[in-house]
């Protein structure tokens, strides 16, 4: 993995449990992150996701924390701050099922607790080195969620493949 000099990154963790956001802002911290807003309340999540530079937003999904309704709302809703902000959703959800969810609103990586403090590093290095563009398609809204070229289309529609 490559070293990133994070000392001008802001992120805003949205954590149920009081003792993973105190080990996630201890890891940020390592890591040289100068600035973590941490809640486990969604409104609070937006009102600190609206009235600061987030540059990173790390998104619990559990029972009693509603972390798909917070990533559509930041990418959906009209007073988003930046639709565009990497969005990684960190949870115990780890069937594929969910993982399809959270890409199908918008999450940019996936993050399946328990959490490592390498894990953790994974993730953002992923979110920084995986810049895919953006796309709005009816009611989706986030990183495009082909990951990588089909080889065996090369024109413009990557779903379709070539017959025989």
């Amino acid at each position: 993995m490559r070293s990133y000099d994070l000392g001008q990154v802001s992120l805003l963790v949205l954590e149920k449990h009081l003792l993973v956001r105190r080990l996630l802002t201890d890891v940020f911290s390592e890591f040289g992150v100068p600035t973590v807003h941490s809640t486990p309340n969604p409104e609070m999540a937006w009102d600190l996701f609206k009235q600061f530079q987030i540059d990173l937003i790390l998104c619990d999904w559990a029972h009693g924390l509603d972390g798909m309704a917070f990533l559509t709302r930041v990418r959906q809703d009209q007073e988003s701050s930046d639709p565009f902000v990497p969005v990684i959703i960190c949870t115990a959800n780890t069937e594929f099922q969910h993982v399809c969810t959270a890409r199908d609103r918008g999450m940019t990586e996936y993050l399946a607790k328990p959490v490592s403090a390498k894990t953790i590093y994974s993730r953002l290095c992923a979110a920084i080195e995986n810049n895919r563009p953006f796309i709005r398609i009816s009611d989706f809204f986030g990183p495009d969620r082909r990951r990588h070229g089909d080889e065996l289309y090369g024109g413009f529609d990557r779903r379709k493949r070539r017959a025989g």
